[in-house]
This record gives C-alpha cells, structure tokens and sequence, in this order.
C-alpha cells in the first residue's frame, strides 16, 4: 500500500485531484451510495430544476459496468499520462494557466454538452488535454497498441477510432478534439504563429491561488520555456517548434 501512497502523491497535484475524482465518484454510483440518476447532465434537471452540480459530476462520474469497463481505464489511463505531461511538461512551473486551460475547455464542453443533450463530459475533457498535448508535440514519432507508428498530431485521431471499436461514441471524442483545437488556436497558434491578440488569459486571482514557481507570471498565448528556447535557437522567426515530448508509455 506504501508504494500505492508513494505513486499517487507522485502525481503533479491538479491531475492528482482530478484523478482521485475520477475514480471516486463513479465508485460512488457503482456502491449505490448516490444515485446515478443525480450525477448525469440532464439539461432540463439543470436548467429548469437548478440542480447546479450536474455539470461537475457529470465531468468526472462514468457508468463502470461489464460492457464499459474496459473503455472507463483506458480513458482513465490516458487522463493520468497525458495531464501529468502537460502539468509537468508544457505547463511545469505554471499550475493556474494549466487550472485555466483545464476550465476553459470544461465549460465549452459544458455548454455544448447542454446543447447536444450530452450527459457524460469525462471523455471530451480527457481528450481535449490529449489533442493538447498531441499539438505541443506534434512532429514527434509515437508508437500505439501492436507497434504502430506515427506523428503525435495523429494520436487523436487515433484514439477517437479505437474508443469507438472499444464501445465508446464518436461524438464525445469529436467533441474532445474540436475544444481542444480551439483552446490550441487561441493559446498558441493564433497569437504566436499569426500574430493575432491573445484572447484568453488566466485570472489573476487563479495565480494568487496557484502561484507560479521559476520566477515570473505566464499568461496564455506566452510559449512556455522551452518552446521559447526552441524559437531562439531557430533564429525567432518563422513556425513554432512545439516542443519534443514523450513516446507512449515512457515515464
């Protein structure tokens, strides 16, 4: 159990929380202790009935059954790998812009989840943070389940039709990647590689909660280090360098 306590501690403290949510309150509908009924997105129940937590629950809670089961830890796994790469990665240093990118593609996905009549958001949240990742490290060459290979930009895309052949939908993971496109295009992209304004920036009272560490305030649409670095190094012109990432699997 110590070595249990020591990995789970280990585990950047944002995807730690979010983890531990993601476990726990489906365990909680699966032991009856709440009913499942009250931990879906039902807009009616939170439009009309002002059942307010709806939103929330909904985001973490997944019907774990026998026919579900499998498709809830893979999802699960990549909640854990690829959060805990850009908590410590992309985002090292700068835990309320990752709080922020974390809130600003829950209430896009809120918002269309109430418009589509969507009643689980945990797979469009776990996949809008890997199409995230997949974007920052985009050139690199991943490998997948039975040794195949390709660019990380791919790696949505991917998953999208291995969630499907597993029993998830189409929609969720569609939904996932298109918020995911939208925080990237308005994060990086639009301001770095366009020149545009930067449309989102992190609230300042998120940094009092969450301070940066290795000196300074981040905000969006400012690279993190090491894509800074890269742009250096290529003479600060041109197309971004997104940085290198990690292979599947890797610690």
């Amino acid at each position: 159990m110590s070595d249990i306590g020591d990995w789970f501690r280990s585990i950047p403290a944002i995807t730690r929380y979010w983890f531990a949510a993601t476990v726990a309150v489906p365990l909680v509908g699966k032991l009856g202790l709440i009913s499942p009924a009250y931990l879906f997105l039902w807009p009616e129940a939170f439009l009309y009935r002002f059942q307010v937590w709806r939103p929330v629950t909904a985001t973490f809670y997944f019907p774990v059954g026998p026919g579900t089961g499998f498709l809830y830890l893979v999802n699960l796994y990549f909640l854990y790998q690829y959060s805990t790469r850009l908590e410590t990665g992309a985002f090292d240093g700068r835990p309320a812009d990752y709080l922020f990118m974390l809130l600003f593609n829950w209430i896009c996905i809120v918002i269309t989840g109430l418009a589509m009549d969507m009643q689980l958001l945990m797979i469009p949240l776990i996949m809008s943070v890997l199409y995230v990742w997949a974007q920052l490290n985009r050139d690199m060459i991943v490998s997948f389940w039975f040794g195949t290979r390709f660019k990380a930009c791919y790696l949505p895309w991917v998953i999208l039709g291995f969630n499907y052949i597993i029993g998830g939908s189409v929609i969720n993971e569609l939904i996932g990647n298109l918020v995911g496109h939208l925080y990237f295009f308005l994060m990086f992209r639009y301001p770095m590689d366009l020149g545009g304004r930067n449309f989102l920036s992190t609230p300042q009272f998120l940094y009092r909660w969450l301070p940066s560490r290795r000196g300074g305030v981040s905000g969006f649409g400012v690279p993190p280090a090491s894509m800074r670095r890269a742009a250096d190094q290529n003479g600060g012109g041109g197309r971004h360098n997104w940085g290198q990432g990690f292979r599947l699997g890797d610690q």
